[in-house]
């Protein structure tokens, strides 16, 4: 912290600590410090996200167009108001028609995105050459992916009991390969929040304590 900071600065630097400090007592039990920090954050977090989506979505994109001279966006607007009806219960139904064309264009639009990215991109990751790859290690991890796909969707695979030397044995394949996908997910959650753990303690060692400075100095 440098003597040209300015107090304002400093006071958010003391607030943010606070706030960090209040969110760090919940290890020891659910208080009253851990609930103010918790709906500080919430609602923070929804007056942001509803100004940046007012006047980075809203605004451009209905407001802009109509002041454009672009009036097909007027219906858009009727819309958008047909939804606010859903607060006065005696006309709430109005606001039904603007939500089923939102739902319906959602679940269309999302299924061509589910369809290319979490299928058809999933199926291409796994066509890859079993032979003539430039060294062993690529052979064996190809393999090692197919295997395991083909294993793991066996084990989905309810039209035959999982037994015998086929079935059976590549279900409990298929187990392992599961257990080993979910593992690597877990572990790759508590990465990012050990990862966040670390940024609020580096924030408070490395910025919030040498605001200490300012007063001092």
């Amino acid at each position: 912290m440098t003597e040209t900071s300015s107090f304002s600065q400093v006071v958010g630097l003391w607030v943010g600590g606070f706030l960090t400090l209040c969110v760090f007592s919940f290890l020891y039990k659910d208080n009253v410090f851990y609930k103010l920090a918790e709906h500080i954050f919430v609602g923070v977090s929804a007056g942001y996200w509803m100004c940046i989506g007012f006047w980075q979505v809203l605004y451009p994109n209905l407001w802009g167009k109509l002041q454009a001279g672009d009036w097909r966006y007027a219906l858009a607007a009727i819309l958008g108001l047909m939804l606010v009806a859903r607060l006065v219960p005696r006309i709430a139904w109005v606001g039904r028609w603007p939500l089923a064309f939102m739902v319906g264009i959602f679940a269309g639009f999302n299924i061509v995105y589910t369809m290319q990215a979490q299928v058809l991109k999933q199926v291409e990751a796994t066509l890859v050459p079993l032979w003539g790859n430039p060294d062993v290690a690529t052979t064996l991890l190809n393999w090692i992916l197919v295997l395991g796909v083909l294993t793991g969707l066996m084990y989905f695979y309810f039209s035959v009991e999982h037994k015998g030397p086929v079935f059976g044995t590549a279900a409990r394949i298929g187990i392992q390969v599961l257990m080993i996908a979910f593992g690597a997910a877990f572990g790759y959650t508590v990465m990012a929040r050990v990862s966040l753990l670390i940024g609020r303690v580096m924030y408070l060692q490395d910025v919030w304590i040498k605001t200490l400075e300012f007063f001092r100095g």
